[in-house]
This record gives structure tokens, sequence and C-alpha cells, in this order.
């Protein structure tokens, strides 16, 4: 399709002949080339989903169990009805990540001379080198809720598509094929747990094929697989469960479904505590939870607005096909 671009693509030319001295996952700053690179691929990535009426929440295992024992917060499960729209099959990756914050000239913001301390521990920044957790090709980690929602406002304004985080009925409606009664966002509903993050560190070798068709792992870990390791779900989304959880457009309540709006709700207009507020984060399996069904794809939790552990995929919210 055609971007309704709003920044003008100059110097292309001298981009392409310089590319051999640079990277543009290196350079301080973003180039034109790599913007586009970006948006057209955010944009390629898009799977739609056509709307429809589901139940939100934990609705039960068919034994009439709930599927998640040690949280209330995700029940009674509320039927709601979503517009159609269209979400990123893809978590949102270094490469992608990087390019947005510096073009945006806010790259340096993040870095341990800064007074970011998360960079000690993972730094932001891509990395051509497979073995590394900042693997360009590997899930981002946004230092707060607010980069990453800025992220999917930046595609906006560069694609002229309304890009936004998903809602947490968004986020689940996918995850769940379009609302099936499924425990996990797998190819088949099932979980198999790579084996590969379940030994000590120095142990771990990314050459190491995928086994299982999920990675769920301890949040204290910072490696994760590459994007798209592991087979999707059945409407074409990766690693919904697994690799890293993400952030939800919602503010987070405890009691959030007892106040659900029925038609495309979108969560509380506030958050219950001013000076603590959270957002919701969803795929807790991307934490390495896994007590009392919490990797199933009905776990939701609060997380700070400030916290440094998650990371996101964008939705276009347009009931028609984009690409």
């Amino acid at each position: 399709m055609m971007l309704n671009r709003k920044r003008p693509i100059l110097l292309i030319a001298l981009a392409v002949a310089m590319a051999g001295c640079s990277s543009a996952r290196s350079d301080s700053d973003a180039s034109a080339e790599s913007v586009d690179s970006t948006v057209n691929r955010a944009v390629d990535h898009l799977v739609f989903l056509e709307g429809g009426t589901f139940r939100l929440g934990d609705i039960g295992a068919p034994e009439d169990s709930p599927y998640t024992t040690l949280t209330d917060d995700n029940k009674p499960p509320v039927s709601v009805a979503l517009d159609s729209y269209s979400i990123s099959k893809y978590e949102t990756t270094w490469e992608d990540f990087v390019v947005f914050l510096k073009d945006v000239g806010r790259l340096e913001n993040y870095t341990v001379d800064a007074g970011f301390v998360m960079a000690n521990k993972l730094p932001i920044t891509a990395s051509d080198d497979p073995s590394s957790p900042n693997f360009y090709k590997k899930p981002a980690r946004s230092p707060n809720y607010s980069e990453a929602e800025s992220y999917c406002a930046w595609l906006a304004d560069q694609s002229g598509l309304p890009f936004a985080l998903p809602t947490e009925a968004q986020w689940e409606y996918a995850a769940r094929s379009r609302g099936e009664d499924v425990a996990y966002a797998t190819n088949d509903g099932t979980m198999e747990n790579d084996t590969y993050l379940q030994r000590p560190d120095e142990y771990v070798d990314p050459t190491t094929p995928p086994s299982g068709n999920a990675l769920s792992h301890s949040s204290l870990k910072t490696e994760r697989r590459p994007v798209g390791s592991y087979p999707p779900n059945p409407v074409g989304l990766y690693d919904m469960t697994g690799n890293v959880s993400e952030w939800t457009s919602d503010w987070y309540a405890e009691n959030a479904y007892h106040h659900m709006a029925a038609k495309n709700p979108q969560g509380p207009d506030a958050p219950t505590d001013s000076e603590h507020p959270q957002k919701v984060v969803r795929d807790w399996a991307g934490l390495g939870e896994h007590a009392g069904g919490g990797d199933t794809v009905f776990m939701r939790g609060g997380r700070p607005v400030n916290d440094t552990n998650n990371g996101f995929r964008c939705v276009v919210n347009r009931a028609s096909q984009v690409n």
C-alpha cells in the first residue's frame, strides 16, 4: 500500500552509498531509509482480525475449574463485542524500537550515564550478534509504558494509519484466535516449553535450535528467542504465549471486569491509584509465570508505568483490512 508519510524521503541515495561504512542500527540518528523500512515492515506484519463477540476473562476449563487459581482479577468473564482491527504478528523487535528512539531523539535518555540503571543489565540497543540479548530480531523491552505507547503513536504519525497499543480485550481476543476456548496462544492451544533457558546462564547456547512451541522462563534471565521462533497460533500471531510479557493500553483495576463496557472496552478511565499508576500487562508466560495458571492467556496483572521488563505489539484500529 502507499503510506501517507509526513516526512519527505531525502538523501536516500546518499544513505545507501554510505551503508558500507555505517549501519542504521549503530548510528546515533535514524536515517530516512531506516525509518521507512521500519514503518513498511510494521504495515506488512499486520494480521487482520474480523471482529466479534467473546467472553473476556477466565472462562474456566472444561471441567468448570478456573484456568487461573491464584487471582480473581480476571473473573467473572464478561461478554464483549469488538470491531474488526489488525494486529502485529510479531512483538516489536530491538531493530525497530531503536530506530524509533533514534528518530525521536530519545535513545540517549536510556543509558547508564543518563541515569537509566536498567541499561547495566539490558542496554537499549540493537546488535548484529545472534548470541546477544539485544540481537536485533529479539523482542525489545521498553524502558517504560510511555515509550511503548509512543512507538505505536510514531507509527501512526509516519504511516497515516491509526496504530496504537492494543486494549486488553483486543489482546486476549487475538491471543485466543478470535476468542476461542484455548489456554495458550500456540499452534495447538497447549504449551510445550522450550528447554533453551532451563540451565545456568553460562551454558545457554543461542545456536541451539528451538524446541517445543513457546519460551517461558524467569524474568531474571534477559535472554529470549528471536520473534517468530515458534509456530504461530491459528490466526497467524507469534509469541502471544511466552518470550516477553506485553503492555496493553488499559489502566489496571482489580475489579475492572465488573465495570467493563460491552462494546470495544478500554478499561477504566483513570488509574485507581494516581500516585502509583499501573497499566495492564498480558502474557505473563513471558515473565516466566507458571504457578496457578499464570502462564495462560487469561492471566492479567498491573505493572507500574515505569516498569522496564515488558515488550509490546501494536494494533491498527481500522475495521477494514490494511494490507
